[in-house]
């Protein structure tokens, strides 16, 4: 049975939905935040040495890295879905997606909540930087789902387990006012039954 290491606000969140949809049995180990610093606590340092979440255990494979991590879990499943065949067209555009999450929209939504966070007086470099990246993004995604109900097409893939929690940190930031489809894409995942359980687990 895979053992989920389960970080209050944090991405772990998309593993234990993957399994819910998956109907993959699973433990939860959870760890909280420190109230003060918002870091990881030591206990998840234990388990991988980066001391981040999402990490699972699995018949002896200790694995960290959101993309890694649900594919791993792909491939452990005996069902055929929520990944396109690789002779599929869909299937690179759920790769694209799948790794777009983590690589070009988390480096600027990350930067952007982290700034927020921060005493700042007037402009720095990094803004106009961010501000261009993160246009870039939400443009190109907002357009993508004017024309598809899901990333790899008009099917529900794991690529949109990545991308909608990713999105959740932009809206939380308010960055997604202004981009119509993507709402109206979040609402439509967010009602999904393992999308509401994952969530039960905070």
């Amino acid at each position: 049975m895979i053992t989920v290491h389960h970080l209050n606000e944090s991405r772990s969140t998309r593993v234990i939905w993957l399994l819910e949809e998956l109907n993959m049995p699973f433990d939860v180990i959870h760890h909280q935040r420190d109230e003060n610093t918002k870091l990881a606590p030591s206990s998840l340092g234990r388990v991988h040495p980066l001391n981040k979440a999402p990490v699972i255990e699995h018949n002896g494979h200790i694995l960290c890295e959101s993309g890694a991590v649900l594919e791993y879990i792909l491939d452990q499943s005996t069902q055929n879905s929520l990944r396109p065949s690789k002779d599929s067209e869909a299937y690179y555009a759920y790769l694209e997606w799948l790794h777009f999450a983590e690589g070009s929209l988390g480096l600027p939504v990350i930067t952007y909540l982290l700034m927020q966070m921060e005493t700042r007086s007037g402009d720095a470099p990094l803004d106009g930087y961010i501000a261009k990246e993160l246009n870039l993004d939400l443009t190109y995604i907002d357009q993508t789902l004017a024309k598809q109900l899901y990333f790899s097409g008009d099917v529900f893939s794991a690529a949109d387990i990545m991308m909608t929690i990713s999105l959740e940190i932009a809206g939380s930031l308010k960055l997604l006012d202004n981009r119509p489809h993507i709402q109206a894409y979040l609402a439509r995942v967010q009602a999904r039954p393992a999308y509401q359980k994952a969530r039960a687990f905070g």
